[in-house]
């Protein structure tokens, strides 16, 4: 059986730069984030704002390899890095004055 690659260009790049980042900084993070990007899209982690509210805290930055979905509310203010944003979900975090990069 074929193993099934993504043909996202914009996801390929950012794949090559983590892995890059990882080899020059000596940091696994970034490795561990670009394995986690590379699974195929119906094992990439989807987190809903509801549980973001519940495991963050006011002003902290979160990292998300994959993407946030927009049910549930927030409660605070919060920075997310992640690959993807539903609609809903971008207008909820903005709308605490959150930040989505």
């Amino acid at each position: 059986m074929k193993k099934a690659k993504t043909t996202n260009p914009e996801l390929i790049e950012l794949i090559r730069f983590l892995k890059k980042q990882s080899r020059e900084n000596k940091a696994n993070i970034w490795r561990d984030i670009a394995e986690r990007l590379a699974k195929p899209k119906r094992k990439r982690i989807a987190v809903n704002i509801s549980h973001l509210n519940r495991c963050t805290q006011k002003n902290e930055m979160i990292v998300v390899p994959g993407k946030i979905l927009g049910a549930g509310e927030i409660g605070h203010p919060v920075t997310v890095a992640a690959f993807a944003f539903s609609e809903n979900a971008k207008e909820k975090i903005k709308a605490k004055r959150g930040k989505c990069l």
